[in-house]
């Protein structure tokens, strides 16, 4: 009976370990892309409430857009819409 008792806590508490160092683990890694996560569409500007670039930890470069609706989706930072959207986007805020 030790032993099992023994042996459950030990799982327990490796368990509870896991937990807490895998949701730092996501948390870090949650704003990365994955190929599921590429949206290869244009996307109207109006759509778009704000972007991010990727952290150089991420295994693949891109940008995160939050649209408008609240959706989060990874776009390509090379898109050729997405490159004309950041150009209006540096005009519009330099004058």
């Amino acid at each position: 009976m030790k032993v099992f008792s023994l042996a459950l806590l030990t799982l327990l508490l490796a368990a509870i370990w896991t937990g807490s160092q895998g949701v730092s683990f996501r948390s870090s890694y949650s704003v990365c892309c994955y190929q599921k996560m590429f949206f290869w569409q244009k996307i109207p500007a109006s759509s778009i409430k704000r972007y991010q670039k990727t952290p150089s930890h991420c295994s693949r470069k891109a940008v995160r857009v939050e649209l408008q609706n609240g959706r989060k989706i990874c776009v390509d930072l090379e898109q050729s819409w997405f490159q004309q959207y950041l150009q209006k986007k540096l005009t519009s805020t330099s004058t």
